[in-house]
């Protein structure tokens, strides 16, 4: 019988790639291939890109470089490969197959065929693929969490997004399917799922003719999971339904990841937002009011073209006004393919850093304000982590979601993948501080808070 090759994955970008590369480790390991994490040995490495903005582009092609030099056979997989198939095959001669965003699934057939000497292109145009809960999957992400893809692809078309062009039209799952990738893995002791897609708020509207989010929160609601996460919810599309289902489902953390963007509606409708900007400062109260414990986390993009600094003196004030527990700030990045790329008043490289900066340091005592307030609170800490220096364990509450957010650094004992008790001590402008608390001190320790 003939021994089949080892094969490595390297993931690049953003949690539905990690999602993708999970597929593909699943389909692998099922079919007999051996997986290994070091590349070095491996006889394939399969390279999971990203394409979304240049920086991004860099990391992906310094990866490829890197493996083309130690004369790696390289599979090209994900946004990247959907976006520059014939150039990277042209340019890297290592490179025995490229797969694109749609076509992960069948990543064992690529394997096979480039074994028997073909140089693969498997790239389906426009992309109608999602993975559901059949498909075998092997998770990279810690012991108690794990990303769950509610729905693929976008149909809003933003003039900086290349997202749509790279990975089709949204389709979603069914809310059946859903919730049993979600029971399963609870069944593997997963303790936060987090629910993505590119508009979580829109799931549902492709299969079953409206949003149908409120429904699929209060689905999962009765899955044995502690904590459910959303992230991209267009403000818009968090309507009284789904707001009432947050509240009224135990599990579902009130925590709000809302992708605004920019705040005045000149930049919004160029950039071809599809809600205007006149409704921000009403939205953020209204959601506010209904979910006066909810953590709002939000990213900006600075320096679109035309941006003038009236205009964003206007994102600094709607900043400073509304008090984002969490802030993400990106320079605009001119993707060939999007209407933004050809867009006159481009704003120099300098300027948009600069604006980067400073919104930032505007937002750097908003947060240390708001992790500030936990301090003297019990929190639920999911632990994800041995903190190999401090010696101490590391997780994160409901607050903060995972790579983006802060982290909570915790003394004491507690398995990993737990979530645990910890009194909060003290906070700076990202972390929280504490020590484990356990049901006898637990008990004392809020008698004498009370006290």
């Amino acid at each position: 019988m003939v021994e089949k090759p080892t094969i490595a994955i390297s993931h690049l970008g953003c949690e539905k790639n990690r999602i993708d590369t999970e597929h593909m480790l699943g389909l692998l390991v099922n079919a007999g291939y051996g997986v290994d994490s070091n590349e070095e040995i491996a006889d394939y490495v399969i390279v999971n890109t990203c394409s979304f903005i240049e920086a991004a582009r860099q990391e992906s092609v310094k990866t490829l470089v890197e493996l083309a030099e130690a004369k790696k056979k390289i599979v090209i997989t994900g946004c990247m490969a959907q976006h520059f198939q014939e150039q990277l095959l042209e340019e890297l001669p290592e490179a025995v197959a490229v797969v694109g965003t749609g076509d992960y699934h069948k990543i064992v057939d690529i394997i096979e065929r480039v074994e028997q000497g073909e140089r693969v292109k498997e790239i389906t145009a426009e992309p109608t693929y999602i993975a559901d809960e059949t498909i075998p999957r092997y998770r990279t992400t810690t012991e108690g969490v794990a990303y769950l893809r509610v729905a693929e692809g976008c149909d809003y078309r933003c003039a900086f997004c290349i997202i749509p062009h790279l990975r089709g039209n949204q389709r979603s799952r069914t809310i059946e399917s859903i919730v049993a990738e979600a029971q399963q893995l609870a069944s593997q002791g997963v303790k936060e799922i987090i629910l993505i897609s590119q508009i979580t708020t829109n799931y549902g509207l492709d299969i079953y003719g409206k949003p149908k989010l409120a429904e699929l929160l209060r689905a999962l609601g009765k899955v044995d999971i502690p904590w459910i996460r959303m992230h991209y919810a267009y403000p818009t599309g968090l309507t009284p339904d789904v707001i009432a289902a947050i509240q009224e489902t135990p599990n579902c953390l009130p925590y709000l990841d809302l992708p605004l963007q920019h705040s005045h509606p000149e930049i919004l409708r160029a950039m071809n937002r599809p809600w205007q900007g006149q409704i921000n400062d009403g939205i953020m109260e209204r959601l506010k009011i209904a979910l006066p414990s909810a953590v709002f986390r939000t990213t900006f993009i600075v320096g679109f073209p035309g941006e003038t600094e009236a205009h964003f003196q206007h994102l600094l004030e709607f900043t400073q006004r509304h008090k984002f527990d969490h802030v993400g700030v990106f320079t605009f990045s001119p993707e060939e393919g999007t209407p933004a790329y050809n867009l006159p008043n481009q704003i120099p490289a300098e300027v948009m850093t600069e604006r980067r900066n400073q919104l930032m340091e505007l937002q750097q005592p908003i947060s240390f304000q708001k992790n500030q307030q936990e301090v003297g609170k019990v929190v639920d800490v999911l632990i994800e982590q041995e903190n190999p220096e401090g010696g101490e364990l590391i997780g994160r509450s409901g607050r903060f979601s995972p790579e983006v957010d802060g982290q909570v650094y915790v003394k004491g004992e507690a398995r990993l993948g737990t979530i645990v008790k910890v009194a909060i001590q003290s906070a700076d402008e990202y972390d929280l501080y504490g020590q484990v608390i356990n049901s006898d001190r637990l008990s004392s320790y809020l008698l004498s808070a009370v006290v």
